[in-house]
């Protein structure tokens, strides 16, 4: 698959299986979720582009480099909040935008309910949060927001992907890399992951 890139690290495979044990309760889900963020971020931002920076030791003047992008979140509501505290772990100064979106459960197509974005882009680079990837309208949607806000670099972060999802994101958006833990087998009869990890929303805040 052009554009996608499933972790191959071996803490995130090690977490990820934890994650997905029915027996992990919501405080733990949480911190899998955030801590599998923390290391999909430093795949995913490996090309971000930097500028030098002289700076002072206690011993010399050296030049480093600082990262010369203004980054936004955008978490997917709600479970997307999950992945942001993750993030923020690495880059404590990226702006955080929502947008809120639900899976209508008959048609499985995406419907906003909610959207806070200014006028104009006031980020050079947005990633999107979502742990889960699975008929992809969701993405491809907030990806359809972010665009017509006049973002010109977007890249997805989740935890897993059903190949259907991947497919729709590619189709639609295929400019957008997609950043995973694993790339699972399929979807089922109601749009769920399979093997999956159930509703992972529901999981990290103990409402299912």
């Amino acid at each position: 698959m052009n554009n996608v890139f499933p972790s191959q690290h071996p803490l995130v495979a090690h977490k990820l299986t934890l994650l997905r044990d029915k027996n992990t309760d919501p405080k733990t889900f949480r911190e899998l979720i955030r801590e599998i963020a923390t290391l999909l971020t430093y795949e995913a931002t490996a090309d971000l582009p930097t500028r030098p920076k002289q700076v002072e030791t206690p011993l010399a003047t050296t030049q480093g480099t600082e990262v010369d992008d203004k980054i936004g979140l955008v978490p997917i509501l709600r479970a997307g909040l999950g992945m942001v505290e993750g993030v923020w772990t690495l880059m404590p100064g990226a702006q955080v935008w929502h947008i809120g979106l639900y899976r209508d459960e008959r048609t499985l197509r995406p419907v906003e309910y909610y959207n806070k974005l200014p006028v104009e882009p006031t980020v050079s680079l947005c990633l999107v949060l979502d742990p889960m990837l699975a008929t992809g309208g969701s993405a491809v949607a907030t990806v359809d927001i972010l665009k017509r806000w006049g973002v010109r670099r977007i890249k997805f972060m989740g935890i897993i992907g059903a190949p259907e999802g991947i497919a729709l994101m590619q189709e639609h958006h295929p400019d957008v890399p997609i950043h995973l833990a694993a790339i699972d087998e399929r979807l089922n009869e109601n749009g769920y992951i399979l093997p999956g990890l159930g509703d992972a929303g529901d999981r990290q805040f103990g409402t299912g």
